[in-house]
Formats: C-alpha cells, structure tokens, sequence
C-alpha cells in the first residue's frame, strides 16, 4: 500500500512538472510567435529564449543556433549561449560548409536529413559517432538535442541544447523545446531576411548607401548633396589584356586587382559605390561641416598609396599571360557630389554624380600620360600640403578654365610610358 501511495506521488510529481513547464513555454512560444519584439537582433532573441527556457525549469548548459546565410564571403552564423556569458557569435566561411568538421557534426546531420537528433550523454552506451558530442561529454554535458529549423523557403537550420543535469533531459523537457522549434524559424528567419538584405545591399551598392535604401531612399531622384574625397582608379592598358585573355583569366586578373585596391578604401573609411569595367569610383565621405576634411583627405591619400604598393606587389613577378607589372591610374578630388538613386523608373542605380565626379574623371586621364599612379586636384593637394607638388596646369575636357594637377614628391615618371588606351 505504502509502494503504490509512493507511485502515485511520484506520478502525480511527474505530471505537475510537465503541467508547469507546458503553462511556461506556452508563454514563451507566445512571445516568439509575436516576433520576441523585446529582442531586436538575432544575438539577443537567443539570450532571452534561454532565459525564459532556464526560468521554465529547463537545465540547459549550452544552446546553439545554427543559420546558414547569402552572403560573399561565409556560409552562415552560430550563436552559441552560455550561463552566465554573453552570445558567442561566429561566422563560418564557405569553405567551413565543406570541411570534414561540419560534415561529420551533428548539425549537418539535422541540415541534411530535416530531422531531430538526440544523443544521452550519460548512457554507457550511447553512440560515439560525433566528435563534437564526443567533447560536450568530457566537458560534463549529460544530454544533447539538436532539431532543424524549418524556413519558409525550405531551407533547413538548426538549433541545439544540452544540459549537465545528471537526469539528462526529461519527456517534459524535451516536448517543451520541440515545441518552441517552429516559432523560433520564424523569427530566426525573419531576423536571417534582414540581415540578408543589409548584406547584399552593402555588397552591391556600398556600406553608407545600404542603410539609406533600407531607411527609404528608394524612389528614383531621391538623393542628397555631399561633401567628399572622390575616388576614381582606372588599370593601364586593360583593353590590350581583354583582346588577348581568356575571359576567365581576364576575370581573376580583375578580382586580383580590385583586391589590391577595396580593402584599403574600406579600412580608411571610404565607400565602393561602383566597378566599370576596369574602373573604379569610390567616396570618402567629409562631415556636413566640413570639420574632418583634412582627416578625410589624409585617410584617402594613405588608402592609395597602400592601393598603389599593392598592386606593385601583386604584379612584380612574371605571372601568367604577360600580366607583370600591371599599373594603374588614381585620381584624387574633394568636392559636392549628388548622392542617391539615379536610373530609369524601375532600374535604378544608387552613386554619385556632378562636375567634381567629372573632374576626377578627366585627372584620372593624364596619369598615363604623366607618367604617374596618383594625382589630385588642387582642393584635395591643399588638405596634404606636405604630399604633393604641383606638376602644371591642364585643359580638362569639359571644362572652360585650365586646372592645376598635383602628384607625389614620391613618384619620378619612368623614362618610358604606355599611351592611354
């Protein structure tokens, strides 16, 4: 009589605890499937689920959510939780997708079979198969679960949870994780959308337009009236190599190329607003008023000589097809620019137009004639006195009065030139 009393309490335990944690998570799917509004980005809808999970009585020792991503140059995002530690957030390169790693992890287990995978660590005899899981083990995890996140457009992620509880993770817990697996993809995919599209803008349009057509800026003629140093590099004698190259070799030649010359823009501050053909224009943007315009000029004049030794670097040896010594002119202009969608009604371009464009445009032109890399004009020369020295004044094509052109005390004409093209 006293066994079965003891049965019937321990049952009656049982389903108080599983009646507790459905009431919890039925709270807490609510606020997921409300879009987890208190939780503006990714990092921070992870933190408070595994608060509010922790508070419904879950013992969880380490969460994972796994988004793969459209995106250049990785493959996707981890957020990865911790008592008592902020969100880790690692972004996995493409190649990660590919490794031996991730293809034997449990998460591209679940990616790949759109199934859940359960592992009870504390078991004698539970199936070593993932080294990962091998790990959580000797760490003192006891439990493992990871469960795909199904989006809308059929992808499939995934988050995972463990626990050191010697118990392991009850019936009741389990159900309540599973239960919080759909509203969780929805607003991981809401979250993964808006990141996605900030992503692709910043690739396609440059970081200072991306926000401005996320914010609106999307009708054409929106645009705005700014001060900045202009960036316009062109390559040497690229019509020559493009009659003779195959046009994959063509390509890598111009990806290597523009490698020599982005990295050092983005890292001084400036923005890629367009590639033209062998071209490119970039911007360096000045305060309204006008404070930082030496600061602006010295961070664009110290991104093209880093751009400059690069691309000597770069093309110094031999290399394939005759591609030794690859140069190629830059002119530098602080100037107004209009800055915003310009285009035709439903194909619009987001960049920069007007005379000061047009200036560095045409100074751009007589480096090779000059015998030159970098040139500026007299209004970005004045802002780096102690860089430049004036090399004569020239007829621009568009424009009615001679203008003054400076170059680098450091650059000496080679004796000889290659033409423009």
């Amino acid at each position: 009589m006293t066994g079965d009393r003891e049965t019937c309490k321990q049952s009656h335990t049982k389903s108080s605890e599983v009646l507790v944690i459905e009431c919890d998570t039925r709270a807490l799917v609510d606020w997921l499937v409300d879009g987890a509004r208190s939780a503006p980005d990714t990092e921070r809808v992870v933190s408070e689920l595994c608060d509010r999970l922790l508070a419904c009585g879950i013992p969880l020792a380490r969460v994972g959510l796994f988004v793969l991503t459209l995106h250049p140059q990785i493959t996707g995002q981890r957020f990865l939780w911790r008592p008592g530690a902020a969100v880790d957030v690692n972004s996995a390169p493409l190649a990660a997708f590919r490794s031996a790693d991730f293809r034997h992890s449990p998460v591209r287990r679940v990616i790949d079979t759109d199934a859940p995978l359960r592992r009870r660590l504390a078991a004698a005899d539970f199936p070593m198969d993932f080294a990962m899981i091998r790990d959580l083990r000797e760490q003192g995890a006891t439990d493992y679960l990871a469960v795909p996140l199904r989006f809308t457009d059929g992808a499939i992620h995934a988050a995972t949870f463990a626990t050191d509880d010697p118990g392991g993770f009850t019936d009741a817990h389990l159900a309540a994780l599973h239960a919080v697996a759909a509203p969780l993809a929805r607003v991981a995919e809401i979250h993964t959308l808006r990141r996605t599209a900030g992503t692709l803008l910043d690739t396609y349009v440059g970081r200072q337009g991306a926000p401005r057509i996320l914010a609106g800026k999307i009708r054409r003629g929106d645009a705005d009236a700014i001060r900045a140093a202009i960036w316009l590099s062109d390559m040497r004698g690229f019509t020559g190599l493009a009659d003779r190259l195959a046009p994959a070799t063509l390509l890598g030649l111009l990806n290597r190329y523009f490698d020599c010359q982005v990295p050092s823009i983005l890292a001084h501050g400036g923005d890629v607003l367009k590639f033209m053909g062998d071209g490119l224009l970039a911007i360096f943007s000045v305060a309204p008023d006008g404070g930082d315009v030496e600061a602006v000029c010295a961070a664009a004049l110290a991104a093209a000589r880093e751009a400059r030794a690069a691309v000597a670097a770069a093309f110094a040896g031999a290399g394939p097809a005759g591609l030794a010594g690859v140069r190629f002119g830059l002119a530098l202009h602080v100037g107004e620019v209009l800055y915003g969608n310009i285009g035709s009604a439903n194909r619009l371009d987001f960049t920069c137009i007007g005379p000061a464009v047009n200036l560095a445009a045409r100074i751009e032109k007589l480096t090779a004639a000059l015998g030159r890399t970098i040139l500026a004009s007299e209004a970005f020369a004045r802002h780096c006195p102690a860089a430049f020295a004036p090399v004569g004044e020239f007829q621009l094509a568009g424009f009615d009065a001679a203008r003054a052109v400076f170059g680098l005390d450091d650059e000496r004409p080679p004796p000889s030139q290659e033409g423009e093209r």
